[in-house]
């Protein structure tokens, strides 16, 4: 039986979730899967909502996710992380950032993180992994990479950290690789 593997990447525009979807995407080519994605809610300008989707595996016919099919939800923000917590199956997990970009409607930071929290899921990872980066590698544009690493190296994406590292190499300009890199080894055991 083919078994895909859904993943949403849910943020603002400006914290590099097509950067993001580009390395994993090529990380699943190198690793020979049939990896489809697509960007919805398009107003990836800076600030504006948006999601990507991921699917791969064996042979993928369609690059959308359905409601409660994701296997996980990467949020760069708390609150389109909890935006789109309905597209995760019960057995899914989260990782996501705890930080909040100011929206006028939503709920506070500690109210987003209570709710999530209070979700039967049972791998949660909400981390301040902007405050991360910039305290170990003196860069907060790189968090999304590190949110990734904890998807890896605690099994839950089934890609190798070396094929993640030679997709960084491929996508990454050059200048940013090394960066990069440091970020997505911040959380190997």
């Amino acid at each position: 039986m083919n078994k895909t593997f859904n993943i949403i990447i849910s943020g603002v525009g400006g914290q590099g979730l097509i950067t993001l979807t580009k390395i994993i995407a090529e990380a699943c080519r190198i690793e020979k899967k049939d990896v489809k994605t697509s960007e919805l809610h398009g107003l990836s300008q800076r600030g504006g909502s948006v999601q990507t989707h991921i699917r791969f595996g064996e042979r993928v016919w369609s690059p959308l996710i359905t409601e409660n099919k994701a296997d996980l939800i990467i949020g760069l923000e708390i609150t389109e992380a909890l935006r789109n917590i309905f597209y995760l199956k019960p057995e899914g997990a989260v990782i996501s950032d705890k930080y909040q970009l100011f929206y006028p409607d939503a709920l506070d930071k500690e109210e987003a993180i209570k709710k999530i929290n209070s979700i039967s899921i049972k791998r949660k990872y909400l981390i301040d992994a902007l405050s991360v980066c910039k305290d170990k590698l003196d860069s907060e544009v790189v968090s999304g990479i590190y949110l990734l690493s904890i998807g890896v190296f605690n099994k839950i994406i089934p890609l190798s950290a070396d094929s993640v590292i030679e997709a960084i190499e491929k996508i990454v300009p050059e200048k940013y690789v090394e960066l990069n890199k440091k970020a997505f080894k911040l959380s190997k055991q």
